[in-house]
C-alpha cells in the first residue's frame, strides 16, 4: 500500500540504570501514545520531571484517532502543540446525516462567532504523536523519553510502585512514587495487577479504509445509514490531511476480519460508494470491534491509569482520544501540587471521582450510539428507521438519531472540589464546567480569553463597578493575593482606579461582549477557575472570605480522606 507519513524511528539509548540495576523517580508513565506524552508534557511544565517508558520506537501506524475536538485543542494549545495541529488538520464543523439514497438533515456544531479553536479538526493520530514527542524532546530536561522499554513487572505498594523493564541490553528496576499507566486497552499494567475493565462486548464489525484520493467532497462528516452502496448497513466519510479519506464501513458481526481487510474485498466496497470513475489509492485498512468498558476506579495504591487503560469506548463520537486528553488535563494539576506538597493526597480521589463521571457519560454516549447503529431486533430496527424517516421533516426527530452524540467535555457536577452557587446565575458555566473561550485585549493587546488561564488559580472580577465599590473590591483581591501565593487576577475594565494596580491583576477588555455573555457578568460577579480552568465557584459579590474556602475545597483541603471524598462526590 502506499504512504503518504513515513513513521519517524526514535533512538533507543541504554538507560542508566542498566550499569546500577536501580533507579527511583517522582513519577514514572507507561506508554508513549497521545495520553502518556500530553502528561509528561503537562507535568514538565509544572517543574515536575517523568521517566517515560514505551515499548516501540516510533508513533502509531494508521490514522487511528483523527476527530480532535474544541476542548482538547485548547488543552493542546496550552501544551505548545495546538497551532501545529491546526496548521494540518482539517477544519469542521458541518455534520450531515444520509437515510438510504436522499440527506435527512444538517448540524452545525459551533455555529456562533468569538472562539479561537474550531469545534472539530481531522489529523491523523500519529501526526498528533510527533507533534507531541517533539515537544517533550524539547521539554528534555523534565522528559526523559526511553524508547524499546517495555514493563514486563509491577509490585504495586501504597507507598509507590516498583518497575522491571526491559529493554534491548537487559532488564532493569525503577522505583517511582507514581505510575502513570497510559499502556492502551490491552493494558499490560492493568492485567499484571489483576485489575478488571468491565463493560459491554459489541460483536459488530467494522471496516477502516483510509484511502488517497483527489475529491471535492466539502469538509464535513457525513453519516449514512442504510445507504443503496452498502445496504442494511452504516457508512461514515471525514476528510483528513494529505488528501486521505476515513471511510468506515459497518460490516455486521459474522464477517471474516482477515478477508475483509484485503485490498481486492476493500477496493470494490469503496467503489460501489465513490463510483467507478473515481479513482483511489488504499493507504490503510482496518477490521475491528469495540468494547464500551471501564475500571471500576482508576487510581490503586499511586497507580494512576488514564485513557484507553482506564476507559475504551466505540469511536462513535470521537470519544476515545478526546475523553484521555481530558483525563489528563483533569490529573496533572493536582498530581504537581501533590508532588510539591501544595496540596495533600487526598486530591488525587476526585481524579477518580470526576473522571469516572466522564467515563460513564462517554461509555453510555457511545453505548447508546452502537445500539442506535446496530440495532438489534427488527422492532428496535422499525424504531431507528422511523426516527430517520421523521427526522427529514420534524426537529424534534432529529433529537432520537444517533450516529454519535460528537465528543463534548464534561461537566464535573456535584464534585467535592466545587463550591455551589447561591447566587442567580445562568446554568451555563455553573462550577465543574469547562471554560468557554472568548476573544479580548490584556493590557490593551488582542489575545483570547483562554490564553489567560491555566496552570495556577485564578478569579476573573468583572470591574466595572462604582469607585466607592472599587475601593472595597480592591481591598478584598489584595487579600485575595497574600493569601493564595499562586492565584492571578483578571479584572474586566475599563475598571476605576482603584483597581488598575492590583498585585498580579490584568485588565481585561470585552470590547465585542463574548466574554461578558458566556459568562453571564454583571458588576462585581466573580469566578475562580482551577488550573485546569474548569470553574471552581463564582458569586454575584466578591468576599475574601468566601473564595479563600473555595480554593482550599479546589485543593482537596477541605476534606481529609479518600473516603469523605468519595462521599461528597457520589
Amino acid at each position: 500500500m502506499p504512504k503518504t507519513y513515513q513513521n519517524p524511528v526514535y533512538p533507543y539509548a541504554p538507560p542508566p540504570e542498566l550499569d546500577s540495576g536501580f533507579g527511583h523517580h517522582p513519577v514514572v508513565i507507561a506508554g508513549g501514545g497521545p495520553t502518556g506524552l500530553a502528561a509528561a508534557i503537562d507535568l514538565a511544565r509544572q517543574g515536575v520531571p517523568t521517566v517515560v517508558l514505551d515499548d516501540n520506537n516510533t508513533v502509531s501506524v494508521g490514522s487511528r484517532a483523527i476527530c480532535f475536538a474544541k476542548r482538547t485543542l485548547e488543552y493542546m494549545d496550552r501544551l505548545g502543540c495546538g497551532q501545529s495541529m491546526l496548521d494540518k488538520g482539517v477544519t469542521w464543523q458541518l455534520g450531515k446525516v444520509f437515510f438510504r439514497e436522499r440527506q435527512v438533515y444538517e448540524f452545525n456544531l459551533l455555529p456562533e462567532e468569538g472562539h479561537r479553536m474550531p469545534a472539530f479538526i481531522n489529523l491523523q493520530q500519529y501526526y498528533c504523536e510527533e507533534y507531541l514527542v517533539n515537544r517533550a524532546r524539547e521539554l528534555s530536561a523534565f522528559v526523559d523519553l526511553r524508547w524499546k522499554n517495555e514493563v514486563t513487572a509491577v509490585d504495586s505498594q501504597p507507598e509507590g510502585t516498583e518497575l522491571t523493564v526491559a529493554t534491548p541490553d537487559g532488564s532493569y528496576r525503577l522505583r517511582c512514587d507514581y505510575l502513570l499507566a497510559a499502556d492502551g486497552a490491552s493494558s499490560g499494567i492493568r492485567e499484571m495487577l489483576g485489575l478488571e475493565c468491565a463493560g459491554q462486548v459489541f460483536h459488530d464489525r467494522f471496516l477502516i479504509a483510509d484511502i488517497i484520493m483527489k475529491a471535492d467532497f466539502p469538509t464535513e462528516r457525513w453519516f449514512w445509514f442504510d445507504p443503496p452502496f452498502h445496504p442494511n448497513q452504516s457508512v461514515l466519510l471525514h476528510k483528513q490531511p494529505d488528501d486521505v479519506w476515513r471511510l468506515d464501513f459497518q460490516l455486521g458481526a459474522d464477517a471474516d476480519p482477515d478477508e475483509e481487510k484485503k485490498e481486492e474485498n476493500v477496493r470494490p466496497r469503496v467503489q460501489a460508494m465513490l463510483g467507478d470513475d473515481v479513482d483511489f489509492e488504499l493507504e490503510w485498512s482496518s477490521v475491528y470491534t469495540f468494547r464500551c468498558r471501564k475500571m471500576d476506579r482508576f487510581i490503586h495504591n499511586r497507580v494512576l491509569f488514564m485513557g484507553d487503560a482506564a476507559c475504551q469506548v466505540s469511536p462513535f463520537g470521537a470519544r476515545g482520544a478526546n475523553g484521555g486528553l481530558q483525563g489528563v488535563e483533569n490529573l496533572c494539576w493536582k498530581l504537581a501540587r501533590v508532588i510539591d506538597g501544595a496540596a495533600p493526597p487526598a486530591l488525587l480521589e476526585s481524579y477518580d471521582v470526576e473522571r469516572q463521571r466522564g467515563a460513564a457519560e462517554n461509555v453510555g454516549h457511545s453505548t447508546r450510539a452502537t445500539d442506535f447503529i446496530t440495532p438489534r431486533t427488527p422492532t428496535i430496527r422499525a424504531f431507528r428507521d422511523a426516527a430517520l424517516e421523521l427526522s427529514e421533516h420534524y426537529p424534534f426527530a432529529r433529537s432520537l438519531v444517533n450516529s454519535g452524540r460528537l465528543s463534548r467535555p464534561c461537566v464535573y457536577d456535584g464534585s467535592p472540589l466545587n463550591t455551589e452557587d447561591r447566587d442567580g446565575f445562568q446554568p451555563l458555566l455553573r462550577p465543574g464546567s469547562p471554560p468557554q473561550d472568548a476573544p479580548v485585549k490584556a493590557d490593551g493587546a488582542a489575545t483570547w480569553w483562554l490564553h489567560l488561564l491555566g496552570d495556577t488559580f485564578h478569579v476573573l472580577v468583572d470591574g466595572r463597578v462604582s469607585t466607592t465599590e472599587a475601593e472595597r473590591l480592591a481591598g478584598e483581591l489584595e487579600a485575595l493575593v497574600e493569601q493564595v501565593p499562586e492565584l492571578g487576577l483578571r479584572i474586566v475594565g475599563p475598571v476605576p482606579a482603584a483597581l488598575a494596580d492590583i498585585p498580579r491583576g490584568v485588565v481585561v477588555e470585552d470590547e465585542q461582549g463574548y466574554l461578558s455573555a458566556r459568562h453571564d457578568l454583571q458588576p462585581g460577579t466573580a469566578y475562580l477557575f482551577r488550573p485546569d480552568q474548569h470553574v471552581a465557584g463564582r458569586w454575584r459579590t466578591l468576599r475574601a472570605v468566601e473564595v479563600l474556602p473555595a480554593v482550599e475545597r479546589a485543593l482537596g483541603r477541605a476534606t481529609t480522606t479518600a473516603e469523605e471524598v468519595h462521599h461528597v462526590g457520589a
